[in-house]
């Protein structure tokens, strides 16, 4: 929109670039353009208007890319981002909007080759007819033999989209033949307000039957098979990586459920618990919130007997957002009712919290520990 200070009432506002189909994340101008960044089946697209809002080209990215913090060059036409996949760590890239040339300012040095790996994205058709997109990151010529060990991310709530990024913990899983694989399933932001609010309050089923529907496409099309299949995610994900454990324990042989909000009953009696009903509902609401919470809530749906994946709960003494309790209550009941042989264990982290600012020395024994736990229970040599 364009505003003038002088007048400033929303009837004189004069709409530049209207909205579209895609959701936009940011836009900055240059001296005599417009570059927006939107978001495009979860990966970033970056338009260029002029700045009476009329397009003028596309700037073309490659590969499955995620681009932030746009950086125009005053009073010239010349922008700086960040750009980074799945395989490549984030670089500075600079675009000249007048020759239209692409140049790297900065990339850093790792010791990981790019080239070696290969990201696909599939859209896969969910009960209602939405079509939820999922990133699969592998090495390139892997056999679809149905035997790759696998880990199955996801989030699913709060308008949080986790796009093409690079991550190093991943870099083992990929280096010993492993695939990953990132549902972008109902919940987050990655199409707007309708695509989050299909999967809050009593929707939020709608976000495990996607997640249920990335697994069972994996084994479908050869990528996999339930025993070496690892699901994995925290805080919100926790939650997701909980519940389709107890709903589809049949289908995963690891479950890696972090500082998870395991107890949906109870939640938002503790620390910031209570803002999170907009997105969840609250058990005291209504009789019909409450059994819609009780019927999908991790703690209170463990099935009883020997089936169900081998789990490594990992929670921090100190985590104020998701209270370790949560994990306590969980770990608990899952060792008193399954029956199995396989490990049903929990890592507590000291002197530690939600997960943000652990020293790197930490992080390297979590990581370490969950893909050793998957490793070993789905028999993987590494």
């Amino acid at each position: 929109m364009a505003i003038n200070p002088d007048q400033p009432a929303i009837d004189n506002w004069e709409e530049i670039i209207p909205e579209r189909k895609n959701v936009l994340k940011d836009i900055e101008l240059t001296e005599a353009y417009a570059v927006a960044n939107y978001m495009q089946d979860v990966q970033s697209q970056l338009k260029v208007f002029n700045k009476k809002g009329e397009f003028q080209y596309d700037i073309e990215l490659p590969g499955i890319a995620s681009v932030s913090s746009l950086k125009p060059v005053k009073d010239q036409n010349r922008v700086y981002f960040n750009y980074t996949t799945y395989t490549k760590p984030s670089q500075v890239l600079a675009y000249d909007l007048d020759e239209q040339t692409i140049e790297e300012e900065f990339t850093p040095e790792v010791d990981f080759n790019a080239d070696d790996y290969e990201t696909t994205m599939v859209f896969i058709e969910a009960q209602d007819g939405a079509q939820v997109p999922v990133s699969i990151v592998h090495k390139k010529g892997i056999e679809l033999n149905g035997n790759n060990p696998t880990l199955l991310y996801g989030y699913g709530g709060f308008n949080v989209v986790y796009p093409p990024r690079f991550d190093a913990r991943l870099v083992p899983w990929l280096e010993n033949g492993g695939v990953y694989v990132n549902a972008h399933i109902r919940g987050g932001g990655e199409y707007g307000d309708d695509w989050y609010r299909g999967g809050t309050l009593m929707n939020k089923q709608r976000v495990f039957d996607d997640f249920i529907l990335a697994a069972e496409y994996m084994i479908d099309q050869n990528y996999t098979n339930p025993e070496k299949l690892a699901i994995m995610g925290g805080s919100n994900g926790g939650l997701l990586v909980g519940a389709v454990a107890n709903q589809r324990p049949d289908l995963f042989k690891v479950a890696l459920p972090a500082v998870g909000v395991m107890d949906m009953l109870r939640y938002q009696n503790f620390t910031i618990g209570w803002a999170w009903a907009g997105d969840y509902g609250r058990s005291d609401d209504s009789a019909e919130m409450f059994n819609y919470l009780y019927a999908y809530s991790p703690l209170h749906n463990i099935p009883e007997g020997e089936i169900f994946p081998a789990t490594l709960v990992t929670t921090a003494d100190h985590d104020d957002r998701v209270v370790p309790a949560h994990s306590f209550k969980y770990i608990a009941t899952l060792q008193e009712k399954y029956e199995g042989n396989n490990p049903v264990l929990i890592r507590i982290e000291t002197k530690a919290g939600h997960g943000a600012g652990k020293p790197l020395s930490m992080q390297i024994e979590e990581v370490a520990d969950k893909w050793a736990f998957a490793w070993y229970n789905m028999g993987v040599s590494y």
